[in-house]
């Protein structure tokens, strides 16, 4: 059904995946009851507590969830820049 979207309007491979990544997201988030604001409210708490120990780069943080057969696994991509010694 996707695919047949994505021939019926078009668009370049690159801005393909990003369309199926999202309707992927939306979808995961749909099984797993998780609405768009408590998915926004998770990943700035995880930026929070984790810049309570490590500089890390907010712009290249991914946060993602994976679907499995029966579960749903949240998957965190963040770049460290430093490790903070003191706390």
């Amino acid at each position: 059904m996707f695919e047949f979207i994505t021939k019926l309007f078009g668009g370049s491979d690159g801005s393909k995946n990003k369309a199926k990544e999202r309707l992927r997201l939306v979808l995961v988030h749909d099984r797993a009851s998780l609405s768009p604001g408590l998915v926004a409210a998770l990943e700035a708490e995880l930026i929070e507590v984790i810049s309570k120990y490590l500089e890390i780069d907010e712009e290249g943080l991914d946060v993602s969830f994976d679907e499995g057969d029966d579960s749903v696994a949240l998957i965190a991509n963040i770049p460290v820049k430093n490790v903070k010694r003191k706390i």
